[in-house]
């Protein structure tokens, strides 16, 4: 970036957990390794700790809710924008979009960027992400996406910056020790014997954890012993889908087979004992972190080849992708998978220091301008 300092405004709805919000972390500590003054506004949450340990600065601001009344904050941002004179007000969520939207004329030397993190129902409402003077894209297929919806958008001004990971936290050929073995398998007993299925995410029916559930079946009336771990399935307010997954399993007779956990805290250390990651969601998504997240540890992916993970798994494991939906191949593939895997190459893209770079690049060309 230039000498010049810069002041960023970054807007989300709060920092709880997920992708946007470990992409807001990520951002505000880039900024504030090089130099600039980071800002975020939310509604709070655990993450914000993190933020300010790293040096950023938190405003708390109630601007998640979906609803006229949140539009109340605009004179309090209005007022914040005023003050701080920020270079870049950067909202990665559409009620934050639409209150910096408003409240800009306070500040109208601002540039407005959003990052369209997800593939949002196309509408008025959404139509908000479209609009920034730069609008990043987290995939070509969210960018696909909002090209076909918005007739106003300009092609020029939406940018792809895949989110990444740190290579150091996921390294190549990462194997964890004797002693998390021993303790994984005690207590997950009936994991132990045979090749490891993993698919992560969390209790919804849209990540397909009926079709791995299947799956197993399919392979064990292959005669292909396998195991299968449905890792983060089980959380508060899901215990119905998470009993009908369990009937689904003794309905099919891999009961024995199939462990449901919550999030844990060593998903990298679950992901490298796995002899193949799955991601079966039956929606495409607007990315697919956990293929970068497998591949970088040169494990197997395995997936349906739509969205953002078929956009992935064509870049980087091509091998991996199966039509959505086709149970047998999905089997046949599998079973191959498990037979030979192709070779994994060390991952040279997709890092979180590409990310971090291009997006405080994009910050400066806009003020440059």
């Amino acid at each position: 970036m230039s000498g010049r300092r810069l002041t960023v405004i970054q807007l989300i709805p709060a920092l709880e957990a997920g992708g946007a919000e470990r992409s807001t972390l990520e951002v505000a500590r880039a900024l504030v390794a090089a130099g600039h003054r980071s800002i975020v506004v939310s509604t709070g949450g655990r993450m914000v700790a993190q933020l300010v340990r790293e040096g950023s600065e938190h405003v708390s601001m109630p601007v998640a809710a979906k609803s006229l009344r949140t539009f109340a904050q605009v004179p309090k941002l209005r007022a914040l924008l005023r003050e701080l004179q920020p270079g870049i007000v950067h909202a990665r969520s559409r009620m934050p979009a639409w209150l910096a939207r408003f409240a800009l004329s306070a500040a109208p030397r601002a540039h407005f960027v959003t990052t369209a993190h997800g593939l949002n129902s196309p509408g008025f409402y959404s139509s908000i992400m479209a609009r920034g003077e730069r609008v990043i894209c987290v995939s070509n297929t969210v960018r696909d996406h909002l090209l076909r919806h918005y007739r106003f958008a300009d092609p020029q001004r939406l940018v792809v910056i895949p989110r990444g990971i740190d290579p150091d936290a996921y390294p190549y050929g990462w194997q964890p020790d004797n002693y998390w073995r021993e303790w994984f398998f005690a207590e997950f007993p009936h994991l132990a014997g045979a090749p490891l299925l993993t698919l992560p995410g969390r209790g919804t029916r849209l990540k397909g954890h009926a079709d791995a559930i299947r799956l197993v079946a399919d392979l064990k009336a292959r005669a292909i012993p396998v195991r299968l771990l449905l890792l983060g399935v089980r959380q508060t307010g899901r215990e119905a889908y998470v009993a009908e997954l369990e009937k689904l399993a003794v309905e099919l007779g891999v009961d024995n087979w199939v462990a449901l956990s919550a999030q844990r805290d060593d998903t990298r250390d679950v992901y490298a004992a796995s002899a193949l990651i799955l991601q079966l969601s039956n929606k495409p998504e607007s990315f697919g972190r956990t293929v970068i997240e497998a591949i970088a540890l040169c494990r197997p992916v395995l997936g349906y080849d739509h969205g953002g993970v078929g956009e992935l798994l064509a870049d980087l494991y091509p091998a991996g992708r199966v039509p959505l939906g086709d149970r047998e191949r999905l089997a046949e593939r599998a079973a191959e998978l498990l037979r030979a895997a192709p070779p994994i190459a060390p991952l040279n893209r997709y890092r979180l220091v590409d990310m971090q770079v291009a997006t405080l690049a994009l910050y400066d060309g806009l003020v440059a301008s």
